[in-house]
């Protein structure tokens, strides 16, 4: 059969985006559906925006908390547009910089919803196209939790919340996972009085209890409060603002309520049946080569619910890619690479590998090796000590996992992530010179404890005292 194109891509969020834009450099004929704008939610409603929010909110918290000699008694930097700005940024990315990668592609932009009329076939706006393979890269969208009331508050979600026009004189936030604490700091910083409320014994919980405390004692001198292991009884608008109940008695009011609890699919409009691809709790299924159950279609990034980060989603864009082309034997098995993680709060919390409670569950024996950022010249030199890093490994050196939280960690747990990718022992890091003085340099410095902690054992002193004074 002749087909109209090589691949088409459903979504252009990170996976699709790097279906697409890879396999038109390869030379394949590409056909790239997007219902709403190119790059997805996180270039558009999530990471980028939220970054660039986070920003201004740093050099405003920065400003207000060490004054420039002279102007103490200045007033920070206005925040009334920093929502209109952060939206301009996103233009600027979208149009100069994200849509000429898209020049080899057939791109149909904000046409419509795609639907699948068979395994090869996909309809959008009435129109009909073929591939030999299709990629599913649709994501997910923001869960509203079954709360009593909810449903009568016109409440943000990380969809909607980069369209205010100002900075709400309070903010109550539901969830306390990336999305609502690096709005809380943000929205904290720009002069809101922030509410953390969630069902979660910690702050991040999918990371290390520790550092989820961490950054609950340092939310709490910025003056957000957080409400740990709650549940809400119910939401109602009283008095022109938002009132939540939890089920301890408590009732907070805030101006606005963020809801940020968790993620759900919306596979409604693919009309995955007619290509015979199986949905299960976790959503679409596929195999380690992230095939559905029709063959010649892949599903990638958030819509398969394994690891719903951006850039796991380019990651199995990439490697779904090459599995479509490579022989059986050359396949990639998508869940073997190391998927690390960040929190972009201030600390910054990242992690990568497993936690301890993953290694306690499985019974592995591990050491672990802990630096505080209050230890470290550097660290206290530039006001940024508050944190720590965190390794566990084994006796001979392998490392599991690594939690870091601090400022920098974002950019040193990808080292992390190549050592328990490449299963790198801890004295090959040690043998590895770190430039001094940066935040990183605890890295190399965690190799050497547990160096050092091999020195507590008699016998090995004993032998390097005899290698020494032969």
């Amino acid at each position: 059969m002749k087909y109209d194109y090589d691949l088409i891509t459903i979504g252009l969020g990170p996976a699709g985006m790097a279906v697409s834009v890879m396999g038109a450099e390869m030379g394949l004929k590409v056909c790239a559906i997007e219902r709403r704008a190119i790059g997805g939610e996180c270039m558009n409603i999530g990471c980028i925006p939220s970054k660039s929010l986070l920003r201004v909110a740093k050099t405003r918290h920065a400003v207000t908390k060490f004054p420039p000699m002279g102007l103490a008694e200045q007033q920070p930097p206005e925040v009334g547009e920093v929502f209109a700005k952060v939206r301009e940024y996103l233009v600027h990315i979208g149009d100069a910089k994200t849509k000429p990668m898209f020049s080899k592609v057939d791109l149909h932009l904000r046409e419509g919803d795609a639907s699948f009329v068979d395994r090869h076939t996909i309809e959008v706006a009435g129109k009909r196209y073929t591939a030999r393979r299709v990629f599913i890269a649709t994501g997910t969208r923001p869960a509203a939790p079954p709360i009593p009331g909810l449903d009568t508050i016109d409440y943000l979600t990380n969809e909607n919340i980069f369209d205010l026009d100002k900075v709400p004189a309070s903010l109550l936030i539901l969830g306390g996972g990336a999305i609502g604490c690096e709005m809380a700091q943000a929205f904290s910083r720009l002069g809101c009085k922030a509410t953390i409320v969630h069902m979660d014994p910690h702050l991040i919980p999918v990371g290390d209890p520790e550092a989820g405390q961490l950054v609950e004692a340092e939310f709490k001198k910025e003056g957000i409060a957080v409400y740990n292991a709650r549940k809400i009884a119910r939401v109602a608008m009283e008095d022109g603002k938002v009132a939540l109940w939890t089920d301890k008695d408590e009732k907070l009011v805030g101006e606005r309520l963020l809801v940020a609890a968790g993620r759900r699919f919306d596979f409604s409009a693919l009309k995955l049946e007619n290509a015979g691809i199986r949905v299960g709790k976790r959503g679409i299924e596929v195999d380690a080569q992230l095939r559905t159950t029709a063959p010649n279609i892949y599903a990638v990034g958030d819509c398969n619910g394994h690891f719903l980060l951006t850039h796991a989603a380019m990651h199995q864009g990439m490697l779904a890619l090459m599995n479509a082309m490579m022989p059986f034997f050359m396949r990639f098995h998508f869940q073997k690479y190391a998927v690390p993680w960040t929190v972009f709060t201030e600390p910054q919390v990242s992690c990568v590998g497993m936690r301890e409670a993953d290694l306690k569950a499985r019974g592995i024996k591990y050491e672990t090796i802990k630096l505080r950022y209050e230890d470290y010249g550097a660290a206290i030199a530039e006001r940024v000590d508050v944190g720590f890093v965190k390794v566990y490994a084994s006796t001979f050196g392998r490392v599991y996992g690594a939690s870091i939280v601090g400022e920098g960690s974002g950019e040193m747990i990808n080292e992390w992530a190549l050592i328990v990718q490449n299963k790198i022992r801890l004295h090959k890091v040690m043998f590895l010179q770190h430039s001094f003085p940066t935040m990183g340099f605890l890295s190399k410095r965690a190799s050497e404890v547990w160096m050092m902690n091999r020195m507590k054992s008699p016998t090995l002193k004993r032998m390097v005292q005899l290698m020494y004074r032969r």
